[in-house]
């Protein structure tokens, strides 16, 4: 399988991407924990069926010491018992806010007040925001129709 752009070597494509990593970078800096981060990047990949972000996502996760128990169940979060509540909190809201569609009222009160519970103000605009851009970074993927398969664990810094 070819990506039909090169999205690595095309300069249109470097700047829109420069500036999707730096929104991405200042959600990595928050104080959103690093592996709710990633379990958040993984399920809306899973869902919107980006095959090189859930392969990019699980070996990052996997390479900072996340068990692969918790990386095999994150599909099957609600029915696995080594998520806390903050996490299934977190992989609730991202399956609402990428799934903003197929839902009349979009992200639900009582999923978002499930959130609030677990997160401050910063972290709901870090997670709110991490929603976005890996969903971002998921369309551009499942467009190109990049392969997955290949990512390195800390290839993109």
């Amino acid at each position: 399988m070819n990506p039909r752009l090169d999205f690595f070597g095309n300069a249109l494509a470097a700047k829109v991407m420069r500036h999707i990593n730096s929104a991405g970078r200042a959600v990595t800096d928050s104080g959103l924990p690093h592996t709710t981060q990633e379990l958040v990047k993984i399920r809306a990949s899973q869902i919107n069926g980006c095959g090189f972000c859930t392969d990019m996502h699980v070996k990052d996760a996997a390479a900072a010491g996340e068990t692969p128990v918790r990386l095999h169940l994150v599909a099957a979060w609600r029915e696995a018992s080594v998520f806390t509540e903050a996490e299934r909190a977190a992989l609730e809201l991202t399956e609402q806010g990428t799934r903003i569609a197929d839902a009349a009222v979009g992200v639900g009160e009582d999923v978002w007040a499930n959130a609030a519970k677990h997160y401050d103000e910063d972290q709901l605009v870090a997670l709110v925001s991490l929603i976005a851009v890996i969903n971002a970074y998921n369309r551009i993927n499942v467009i190109n129709q990049q392969p997955a398969g290949d990512y390195q664990p800390g290839q993109f810094g």
